[in-house]
């Protein structure tokens, strides 16, 4: 069996997979170092988990219970946000791969600590375990220069400071799920976090977010794209610290609605909800063109992501709004990032 972990920097979520990547179980510990809630199934529970290391291993000692013990474990599969330009595919993680996920923590440090606390954690808990990682940002390696490259000075660009592009293990199973796959295929993972990739033969070759996961798109919290001198113009009104939250965590749809939620918003009639929609949509439309010009054209449509799969007024919207691009397919894709992360760990094992 394989478990998935995603380890944030406040919670812990797990998936256990057998051989043939069927889902055999799901949990989570939330509020780490506060009073949280350990899940497993339908179980709940409160719990105080110090630290990563607890919070795994009350989901180990659950997962036991259910006769799931670690000794049944082939090994541990771990969802990493950033691989920077190094770390382009899934790997084995040994100390070189460790010491790289840590030189990205620069790129990305609101996940990758809690990415690498979750890794860390599971040595210690189960030594012997082997453990891989998947990385959000491998898939659109095959971008070209031109697509990620910032017109900075070279200083900068040496320093890293590119676009990357994340939701990539999401694209990536969405790729292994359409069969045939379309030549020329927009997809949009929509969810609280939003993005768009153009994938030619199979292969991203532009996606809307960029050096972090604020760019692009208008999203559930983040502003999406914003031109550089208003951050900073916010940055000295409200302090560095505060920008980063602000343009993080009090913008996207929850500053123009006061809520985050697309079905709640959608339900309600007001002028805010009704412009929050219109706003959410003309911008994935607006960079869609985009997207669809670096493939030279467009094939098919596809829709993955909380919002993208169960919100059809907005997909209907965006596909309306790209009719102009041809009358073609339009998918609905269950996201399967974990299934994606547990099959990337059998295949380095050997199995897939």
């Amino acid at each position: 069996m394989i478990l998935v972990v995603n380890a944030g920097s406040s919670s812990v979520k797990v998936a256990l997979f057998d051989e043939h990547l069927k889902e055999l179980a799901k949990g989570a510990v939330t509020e780490i170092g506060a009073t949280g809630e350990l899940t497993l199934g339908s179980f709940r529970q409160p719990v105080r988990a110090a630290d990563h290391d607890a919070a795994l291993s009350l989901l180990l000692a659950a997962l036991r219970a259910e006769d799931h013990p670690p000794e049944s474990l082939r090994a541990a599969a771990h969802r990493v946000v950033h691989g920077g330009a190094t770390l382009t595919a899934p790997c084995r993680l040994d100390a070189t791969a460790v010491a790289a996920i840590e030189a990205c923590v620069p790129l990305a440090p609101l996940h990758n600590p809690g990415n690498l606390a979750g890794i860390r954690a599971l040595q210690r808990l189960v030594p012997d375990l082997p453990q891989f990682a998947s990385f959000d940002t491998a898939f659109h390696a095959t971008n070209p220069p031109v697509a990620t490259t910032y017109a900075l000075p070279k200083a900068f660009r040496d320093a890293g400071l590119r676009r990357y592009g994340f939701h990539g293990i999401s694209y990536s199973a969405l790729v292994e799920h359409l069969d045939p796959l379309p030549r020329r295929l927009l997809a949009l993972h929509l969810g609280n976090g939003a993005s768009l990739c153009a994938i030619l033969d199979g292969r991203s070759v532009a996606t809307s977010m960029g050096y972090s996961p604020l760019e692009g798109l208008v999203m559930g919290t983040r502003t999406g794209s914003i031109d550089g001198m208003a951050v900073l113009d916010i940055a000295r009104a409200a302090g560095l610290d505060h920008a980063a939250d602000i343009l993080n965590r009090e913008s996207g749809l929850k500053a123009l609605s006061g809520t985050s939620d697309m079905a709640t918003i959608l339900s309600r009639t007001d002028e805010d909800a009704r412009f929050a929609v219109e706003m959410f949509c003309y911008w994935a439309i607006r960079q869609a063109g985009s997207a669809i010009a670096a493939m030279g054209g467009l094939d098919a449509l596809a829709f993955t992501g909380g919002i993208g799969e169960h919100a059809t007024p907005v997909r209907e919207r965006i596909a309306e709004g790209l009719a102009w691009a041809g009358r073609v397919p339009v998918h609905v894709v269950p996201a399967q990032e974990e299934r994606r992360i547990a099959q990337d760990a059998l295949a380095l094992l050997g199995d897939a």
